[in-house]
């Protein structure tokens, strides 16, 4: 594999970082970016190439997938699409500027860098283009309306390019992971606390006593929960087989609940997910 390249994104730790490291230790080429100068001058200091890519910042998009393109003389063989972040809070307490502003890192700037690279992928006849989901891609949790309306968005965009890419040499795949070891609890703090009034919220209670105590205080692992290097042994195979396939799901949680949402009528699973 020595002579294939592959763009990460959201490198600075859990699932990108696990990825540029076990991609990088299997022969790729791997350029792993970060949305922070910090974080890239770190992973450079770890023998990776960096480019600084920031979805919410399309001068980073354009710049550091040029970045690539020069060092690889105009070639990428794969894209992972994985930066992201979650926002909790109750759908009616969300403003619509912060939903804005997480389609702009979780949906907006994957679609741009996703359009960039498709050209460069029908010139040279191949590509892997594989998206980073999540279980709540395709159910929803409370407290997470605007994650999952990413996600959502996401989901209905990917199955659709995998549909209308068929006439052409590249794959489409989505990676749906559900609890996976990374510091994605602890980043969202500061989205909750930039955009949610919870004392003004008439759920201010459940606030108190339900998210703020899961928000802040650290419990240990999920159930079920897995670490980032579950999700790299399905983007490898994603990546390396013949006939990659449409979906790949990642750990039981993910793999119940695609079951139940099959099974299920409505109400039942509302049920189910309010509960969790």
């Amino acid at each position: 594999m020595t002579d294939k390249s592959i763009l990460i994104t959201g490198c600075s730790s859990g699932i990108g970082y696990a990825s540029a490291i076990g991609l990088r230790d299997a022969g790729w080429r791997v350029f792993a970016s970060c949305r922070k100068a910090d974080d890239c001058a770190r992973l450079r200091a770890e023998g990776f190439e960096s480019p600084l890519i920031d979805y919410a910042d399309d001068t980073t998009i354009k710049a550091g997938l040029a970045e690539v393109l020069d060092a690889t003389g105009g070639t990428l063989d794969a894209l992972f699409n994985n930066g992201a972040y979650g926002m909790p809070g109750a759908a009616e307490d969300l403003p619509t500027d912060s939903l804005r502003a997480i389609f702009e890192a979780n949906f907006f700037g994957w679609h741009e860098l996703t359009r960039a690279v498709i050209p460069v992928m029908r010139k040279q006849g191949h590509g892997r283009i594989v998206q980073c989901s999540s279980v709540l891609g395709f159910v929803t949790m409370p407290w997470r309306a605007a994650y999952n309306s990413t996600k959502y968005a996401l989901e209905g965009l990917t199955d659709t390019m995998r549909i209308e890419m068929r006439d052409t040499p590249i794959h489409i795949v989505l990676i749906e992971p559900g609890p996976v070891t990374s510091k994605f609890r602890t980043n969202a703090i500061s989205h909750f606390e930039h955009w949610i009034d919870w004392e003004a919220s008439p759920r201010a209670e459940q606030y108190r006593t339900k998210l703020r105590a899961k928000l802040y205080k650290d419990n240990g692992p999920d159930t079920f929960e897995l670490p980032p290097e579950a999700v790299v042994k399905k983007l490898r195979h994603a990546l390396e087989s013949p006939r990659p396939r449409p979906r790949y799901f990642v750990t039981t949680p993910t793999y119940i609940m695609a079951a139940l949402r099959r099974i299920l009528p409505t109400r039942a699973l509302d049920w189910v997910l309010a509960k969790a």
